[in-house]
C-alpha cells in the first residue's frame, strides 16, 4: 500500500459525509486485515512525512495507537499477539521512522508520535526489546530544538505512565535516575521555553511513581521538591496547575516525607487559592489538602486497628487557617451549578475538602465552622446575599460526617426548623443545597442515638418534616431530586421495626415519589432521567424500610408497577434514544418490583398475597424480555431471581417459558454483568425448583461447559459458573454424575490457574483470584453434599490429595485471605471429613488443616467460628478413624 493510496482514504475517514466516512473506515479495516505489517509501515510513514496534510498525519498516528492498545483485556491480548507476530525487521522500521517525528514541525504530529512511542514501549520494554529507547530519548534533551525536547519529555512521561500500569518494574534504577535528571533539567526556571517546562512537569508527575529510591535520598528529594515548588509560582498558569498536580502525587505517594516541606506548601497553596486568578490552579491546590486528609483518615483507621503507621497530623496542625481558607471559597458559586451535577469548581472542591477535614479532626471542626454558618445562613442584606446563605448551608452539610452525634445534636436540632423554612428560599441554589443538607442530616444524624440523647426525628417534628419534604417535591426538578434523596434517608432511619412513626406517612410518600417518576417522563431527557432515578431509588429505600404494619400497602404497589410496565410495552420506539429510554424505565420499574418481592417474601402473610399475583408478575417480566430481542434485561432477570425465592417449587410452572430467556442470558458473554446476573438467577432457580430442575440440566450444563472452555469469555464470568455447578449438583443429586467427567477436570484446571495467579504476585488479580477460589470451593462443596456417599467415594477420593494441596496454598497466602474463602475452605474440609472418613490419615499428613481450622475457630467472626468449630469436630473424628475401618 502506497502513501498515495492511504492519504485520501484517511481524509475521507474524517469526512462530514457519512457515506464517504463509512467507506473509508471499511477500506482501512480491509488494509489492516489483508496486510497488518504493511499497514503499520504505511501509517508510520504517513505520520512521519512532513509533506502530508497535518490532519492525515494525526489520524495515522491515532490509528497506530489504537492497533497497539485497548481497554478491553481480550482485545488487547489479541493486539499484543498480532504485534508479536510481526517480523522484527518491520518492527525496527516502524520504530526508526517513529522517533524522528518527535522533532517534526507540526505539533499534532509530535504529540501523537509521543503517544505511539509509549504504546510500543509498553509492549516492547517488558520483553527486554527496544533497550536503546530511554537512552535515545535522553539524548534528544541535549539538542537545541525545543520542539524536540518538548515532545521527548511528553514521550518520557507517557512511557512512565505506561510502565506504571505494569505489575513488575521494567525500568532499572539508572534509567529512572537519568529520566528524573532530564525531567528536572527541563523544569528549571532558567528554561526559557515554557512549553518545555510544562512537558517536563507533566512527565515528572508520571515518573514520581518510580522515584522511591530518589525520595529516600534527602538531596535528590530536596531538588525534586524545589523544582516542583518553583513551578507552582510560575507566571504560566498551566505550569502552576501541573506543579500542584505533582504535589498531589507526592502527598499520596510520599506522605511520610512531607514534614520538611509542608509549611512552604501551605503558603504556596494559600496563595494559589486566595490570590490566584486561575480556578484550575486553585482546584489542584485544594486537591493537595484533600489528599493529605485522605492519607490521615486512612492512618487513623489503621491505628484504630492496631497498626503502626505514620500520621503527621498536618490537618490538625493547620486546622484553623485551612478551614478559614476553605470557607472563603464557598461563596464562589457559579450560576447554574445547582443544575449541572458534573460541575467541579473551586466552591465544590473546597466543600469536598472541608468534608474530608471534618472526617479527619472530627468534633474539632464544629466550633470552627458554626461561627461561619450562624451569621451567614440568614443573611439577606443585599441581592447577592444568597451566596452567603448557600455557602453557609453547604458548609454545615459538609461537616456532618466525622463529628460525633453528641457534638452535632445541639446544632442540628437547632438548625432543622430553620432548614425546613429554607426550602422556600427565593433562590433555587439555596433551596437545592438546603434539600441536600436535610438529606445529609437524615443520613448521618437521624437514627443515631447515643446513650441519654434523644433521636433527631420524633413525634413532634416528624409531621412537619414530612409535609415540608412532600411539598418540596413539586419544586424545580433538580431540587426535587435532592428531596427524593432526603425522603429515602428519612425512611432508612425507621428500618427494622414492626411498627414505626413513619408508617402513617408511607402511602403519601410513595405516591409522591411515583408522581416524580411520572413527572420525569415529561421533561428533558437528561434532567428527567436523574429525577426518575432518584425517585425510584427512594421508593426502594422506603419499601426496604417498611414496617410490618405497612406490608399491605407494599403489596398494593405490585399492581401499580405492573400497570406502569405494561405502559412501556406500548411505547413508540422510533429511535435508539427511545429504545434506551424504554430500557431505562423498565429497569427502574423492575428494580422496584424486585425490592417489593423481596420485602413481601420476608413475611408469611404478605408472601401469600404476593404469590396470588405471581402469574401476573411473571407475565410482565416475560413481556420485558420480549422487548429486547437478542439480549436480556438485567433488572428483569434479577426480579425473576427474587420471584423464584418467593415461589419455591411452584416456579417450575414458569420454567418452560422462561428457559429460552435463561439460556440467552447465559450465552450473552458480551454483556458481562447480564451474564453474571443470569448465572446468579440460575442458582436461585436451582434452590427453588430443586430436583425438578433436572429436566433442564442437560441443556444448561452444555451451555455452562461451553462458556468455561471459551478463551474469549470475560474471566469474571467463570468463577460464577464454577459456583453454579455446586447449585445444580445440590438440586439434582446423583443425577449430576454424568457431568462429573467434564466438571472435575475443569475444577482441576481452575485450581492450577488460581495457584499460578497467586504465585505471580499480581495484585490486580487478587479480587479475581478470590472469586475463583470461592467458585472452586463452592463447586466441590455442592458436589460432596449432593451425591450419595458411594458416589462421593467413587469420584472424590482421587480428588482429595490435589484439593488439600490447593487449600494449603490458600492457607499459606496470609496476605490475601478473605473471610468468605476461609469459611468455604474450612467448611469443605469438614464436609470431606464426614463424607470420606477413610481419608482421615490425609489430614494427619497435612497438619496445616488442623491449624487452619483452629485459626478460623478463634477468629472472633461468629459465622466463621461456628463453621470452624463444627469442622474441628468432624476432622478429629476422621483422624481418629482406624485405617481400613
Amino acid at each position: 500500500m502506497s502513501g498515495q493510496e492511504l492519504t485520501p482514504v484517511l481524509q475521507h475517514a474524517q469526512s462530514a459525509d457519512s457515506s464517504l466516512r463509512t467507506q473509508a473506515e471499511l477500506q482501512l479495516q480491509a488494509y489492516q486485515q489483508q496486510d497488518y505489517a504493511g499497514y503499520l509501515v504505511a501509517l508510520v510513514s504517513e505520520l512521519a512525512n512532513d509533506a502530508k496534510p497535518p490532519e492525515t498525519r494525526q489520524i495515522a498516528g491515532l490509528l497506530l495507537k489504537n492497533m497497539l492498545d485497548a481497554t478491553d483485556a481480550t482485545l488487547k491480548e489479541g493486539m499484543l499477539a498480532k504485534w508479536a507476530s510481526v517480523d522484527s525487521i518491520v518492527k525496527t522500521k516502524v520504530k526508526a521512522n517513529l522517533l524522528p517525528v518527535l522533532g517534526a514541525q507540526a505539533a499534532p504530529a509530535r504529540h501523537t508520535a509521543a503517544i505511539v512511542v509509549a504504546k510500543i514501549a509498553a509492549i516492547e520494554l517488558p520483553q527486554h526489546a527496544w533497550p536503546e529507547l530511554i537512552s535515545t530519548l535522553l539524548s534528544n534533551m541535549g539538542q537545541a530544538n525545543n520542539s524536540l525536547k518538548q515532545a521527548t519529555l511528553q514521550a518520557l512521561g507517557y512511557v512512565c505512565e505506561e510502565m506504571g500500569k505494569l505489575d513488575e518494574d521494567v525500568l532499572n534504577q539508572t534509567e529512572i535516575n537519568n529520566v528524573l535528571t532530564a525531567v528536572a533539567q527541563g523544569m528549571r526556571p532558567d528554561e526559557a521555553d515554557s512549553s518545555v517546562r510544562l512537558a517536563a512537569t507533566v512527565a515528572l508527575n508520571n515518573a514520581l511513581e518510580f522515584a522511591h529510591s530518589n525520595f529516600d535520598n534527602a538531596d535528590e528529594r530536596n531538588y525534586i521538591m524545589q523544582c516542583i515548588c518553583e513551578g507552582a509560582v510560575s507566571p504560566d498558569s498551566r505550569l502552576q496547575e501541573a506543579a500542584f498536580e505533582c504535589l498531589v502525587k507526592v502527598a499520596g505517594s510520599y506522605y511520610e516525607k512531607l514534614p520538611v516541606y509542608i509549611q512552604d506548601i501551605f503558603k504556596l497553596s494559600h496563595r494559589a487559592i486566595t490570590q490566584g486568578t486561575e480556578e484550575d490552579v486553585a482546584k489542584q491546590a485544594i486537591e493537595f489538602w484533600c489528599t493529605v486528609a485522605e492519607e490521615e483518615i486512612e492512618a487513623q483507621e489503621a491505628q484504630e486497628d492496631g497498626e503502626e503507621v505514620t500520621n503527621h497530623n498536618f490537618i490538625r496542625q493547620a486546622l484553623q487557617p485551612l478551614v478559614s481558607m476553605l470557607l472563603e471559597q464557598l461563596t464562589k458559586q457559579e450560576p447554574g451549578q445547582d443544575r449541572d451535577e458534573g460541575i467541579w469548581n473551586t466552591c465544590m472542591a473546597a466543600g469536598t475538602c472541608l468534608g474530608l477535614v471534618a472526617q479527619c479532626v472530627k468534633d474539632e471542626i464544629v466550633s470552627l465552622v458554626m461561627p461561619y454558618v450562624q451569621p451567614n445562613i440568614e443573611k439577606k442584606d443585599s441581592s447577592d446575599s444568597w451566596r452567603n446563605r448557600e455557602a453557609a448551608t453547604f458548609a454545615f452539610s459538609s461537616i456532618l460526617e466525622g463529628p460525633s452525634y453528641a457534638s452535632l445534636a445541639g446544632v442540628v436540632n437547632a438548625g432543622l426548623d430553620f432548614l425546613l423554612n429554607a426550602t422556600k428560599d427565593p433562590n433555587p441554589m439555596v433551596r437545592q443545597t438546603t434539600a441536600w443538607t436535610i438529606g445529609r442530616i437524615l443520613e448521618h444524624v437521624h437514627g443515631e442515638e447515643d446513650v441519654g440523647m434523644a433521636p433527631l426525628i420524633n413525634p413532634q417534628n416528624l409531621p412537619r418534616v414530612v409535609s415540608t419534604l412532600l411539598e418540596s417535591t413539586r419544586d424545580e426538578p433538580h431540587i426535587a431530586e435532592q428531596i427524593c434523596y432526603a425522603l429515602s434517608q428519612l425512611a432508612a432511619g425507621f428500618k427494622d421495626h414492626d411498627t414505626s412513626l413513619f408508617s402513617p406517612y408511607f402511602a403519601d410518600i410513595v405516591q409522591a415519589l411515583l408522581q416524580q417518576g411520572e413527572r420525569a417522563l415529561q421533561m428533558d431527557v437528561q434532567e428527567g432521567s436523574r429525577l426518575q432515578l432518584q425517585a425510584f431509588e427512594a421508593i426502594n429505600e422506603v419499601v426496604r424500610s417498611a414496617s410490618s404494619d405497612t406490608l399491605p400497602l407494599v403489596g398494593q404497589l405490585i399492581q401499580a408497577l405492573l400497570d406502569k410496565l405494561a405502559s412501556t410495552f406500548r411505547m413508540q420506539i422510533t429511535s435508539t434514544e427511545a429504545r434506551e429510554h424504554q430500557n431505562d424505565l423498565q429497569g427502574l420499574l423492575c428494580g422496584v418490583l424486585q425490592v417489593v418481592i423481596q420485602k413481601l417474601s420476608e413475611n408469611d402473610s404478605a408472601k401469600t398475597g404476593l404469590l396470588e399475583k405471581a402469574d401476573l408478575i411473571m407475565q410482565s417480566l416475560l413481556g420485558v424480555f420480549q422487548c429486547h430481542a437478542g439480549s436480556v434485561h438485567e433488572e428483569a432477570m434479577l426480579a425473576v431471581g427474587a420471584l423464584t425465592y418467593a415461589c419455591g417449587q411452584s416456579f417450575t410452572k414458569y420454567m418452560q417459558s422462561f428457559y429460552p430467556v435463561l439460556k440467552l442470558g447465559l450465552e450473552n458473554h458480551r454483556e458481562v454483568e447480564v451474564c453474571i446476573a443470569t448465572v446468579g438467577v440460575l442458582g436461585d432457580i436451582c434452590r427453588a425448583m430443586e430436583a425438578q430442575v433436572a429436566q433442564f440440566s442437560d441443556n444448561i450444563m452444555e451451555v455452562l461447559l461451553k462458556t468455561l472452555s471459551d478463551p474469549s469469555v470475560d474471566r469474571t464470568i467463570k468463577p460464577q459458573i464454577l459456583s453454579s455447578f455446586g447449585d445444580i449438583a445440590l438440586a439434582v443429586g446423583d443425577k449430576f454424575e454424568p457431568y462429573l467427567p467434564h466438571v472435575l477436570p475443569m475444577l482441576q484446571g481452575a485450581q492450577h490457574l488460581s495457584v499460578e495467579q497467586q504465585r505471580s504476585g499480581n495484585e490486580a488479580l487478587f479480587e479475581y483470584n478470590t472469586q475463583l477460589r470461592l467458585g472452586i470451593l463452592e463447586a466441590y462443596a455442592g458436589t460432596v453434599h449432593a451425591l450419595s456417599n458411594d458416589k462421593v467415594a467413587q469420584y472424590m477420593t482421587s480428588e482429595v490429595p490435589v484439593l488439600l494441596e490447593f487449600i494449603e496454598v490458600i492457607y499459606n497466602d496470609k496476605d490475601n485471605q478473605e473471610d468468605s474463602v476461609t469459611k468455604a475452605a474450612v467448611a469443605l474440609l469438614g464436609d470431606l471429613a464426614i463424607t470420606l472418613p477413610q481419608i482421615g490419615q490425609l489430614f494427619s499428613q497435612k497438619p496445616y488443616t488442623i491449624q487452619f481450622v483452629q485459626d478460623a475457630a478463634t477468629s472472633g467472626i461468629t459465622s466463621l467460628t461456628d463453621t470452624a468449630t463444627w469442622a474441628q469436630s468432624a476432622i478429629s473424628k476422621a483422624v481418629a478413624q482406624p485405617v481400613g475401618a
